[in-house]
């Protein structure tokens, strides 16, 4: 293998099309959080699986695709690119990729790329088990290794076709590390170089809530906390101290989040209230508060009535608006950075902004449940995040990602507002 470049930097991450795509733009902000400088090369086929916009918000630089792209060309074209990299890293690598490398075919961004770099190159292999294991991919192994390319093995599961054999990508953490081992990172880098919220202390409330009818049944919403969840996780990889008020979920709690089980509306409201009076610097709700509680709760069951036309009728009183309240608390030590979220299924921006201003907000993100691919039960999520005015800062629009890569972009923008003079 090539000696590394102690001080290099620079790593191309190149993105081809096969479904584990999606782990490469958790690796790209894993080694943002190397501190390597990223730039991305996607091929087309890499774009049906997840949009250049994912990695140029995460990259923070534009991403490539076209060899004969007029405005890449008069910048930052193929041969630029390729004298550019410190390290070409491929992932995932198809069996078309692995065959064209090996071949020393050029026929488009990637493989010429790879011809003109002198840069060492990893290929990250993800495929169908039978695939990896065809004479022809095994060939081409041999070849590539040959050549002086490090292969990241593929392991071992059960895989997005339902076969289980060898053929996974190795996972994004476990690949960023190898890419600091090689360029001798230090221990105390290796413990991630950026944590710009070290020494901040965020709290967080998720999940739904649940208001009693009677001692069986409840009224509540179809949020699974999925998303806080994720910040939660996003905001302790980012160096700070996170209190998690969760609301009935089933979900684990993230390693080195302190986390608070809360039932009701008013149970929530109570905990956020100790826990921002105590200090804290963010407070994030992103909570699916139930609007109404029951005004008179039954003490025993309710039982069905005989008569079919008889309508059951329970008095509802209004929930208070968790967010808004502690916005608007005056006997805090510091009033924390306060981030809301809406959820809508119409109007959705409309609602959003006027949320903003009406509930004292310096951030909030909204996006529509009414869609099956992005709505509460679903791993994935797009936003919309809008500023409060004294920000000056334009609405970002997070395309459709997984919720932990979305929770990234959220601390990202959370942090930027932090940073603000």
């Amino acid at each position: 293998m090539p000696q590394p470049n102690l001080s290099a930097r620079h790593i191309l991450v190149v993105v081809t099309g096969g479904i584990a795509a999606y782990k490469s733009a958790i690796l790209v902000r894993r080694l943002k959080d190397y501190g390597f400088d990223v730039r991305v090369v996607m091929t087309a086929s890499a774009q049906q699986f997840i949009t250049p916009l994912t990695f140029q918000a995460l990259s923070g630089n534009a991403v490539h695709s076209d060899l004969l792209d007029a405005d890449a060309e008069a910048g930052m074209g193929h041969i630029e690119l390729a004298r550019w990299a410190d390290m070409l890293l491929v992932t995932p690598a198809t069996a078309n990729t692995m065959a064209k490398f090996a071949q020393g075919l050029a026929d488009d961004l990637v493989s010429t790329l790879y011809l003109a770099t002198k840069a060492p190159v990893w290929l990250a292999p993800a495929m169908n088990q039978q695939m990896w294991a065809a004479k022809a991919t095994q060939r081409n192994l041999e070849q590539l290794q040959k050549d002086g390319v490090h292969i990241v093995m593929p392991t071992a599961g059960e895989q997005a076709c339902g076969d289980i054999g060898v053929g996974r990508m190795l996972e994004p953490e476990q690949i960023a590390e190898q890419v600091a081992e090689f360029f001798q990172i230090s221990q105390k880098e290796k413990n991630y170089q950026r944590k710009p919220l070290a020494g901040k202390h965020v709290v967080i409330t998720a999940g739904p809530t649940r208001e009693a009818i009677d001692p069986v049944r409840y009224l509540s919403n179809h949020s699974t906390g999925k998303m806080g969840f994720a910040i939660a996780t996003a905001c302790v990889q980012a160096g700070a101290k996170v209190s998690l008020i969760a609301g009935p979920v089933s979900l684990p709690t993230p390693d080195g989040v302190e986390r608070i089980n809360v039932l009701t509306a008013l149970e929530m409201l109570d905990a956020s209230e100790k826990m921002v009076k105590k200090g804290c610097d963010v407070f994030i709700a992103t909570a699916a508060v139930a609007d109404y509680r029951i005004l008179n709760v039954a003490n025993q069951k309710i039982k069905k009535s005989v008569d079919a036309e008889k309508a059951l009728n329970l008095q509802l009183t209004e929930n208070p608006d968790i967010v808004a309240t502690i916005a608007h608390l005056t006997d805090l030590p510091k009033r924390p950075l306060m981030v809301g979220f809406a959820a809508e299924t119409q109007n959705v921006e409309q609602y959003a902004q006027q949320k903003l201003i009406s509930k004292k907000l310096d951030m909030i993100a909204c996006n529509d449940v009414s869609r099956s691919d992005i709505g509460f039960a679903s791993d994935d999520n797009a936003m919309t995040v809008f500023f409060a005015e004294k920000y000056q800062q334009q609405p970002k629009h997070l395309d459709k990602a997984s919720k932990h890569i979305i929770a990234g972009l959220l601390i990202d923008a959370i942090v930027g507002l932090m940073n603000e003079p």
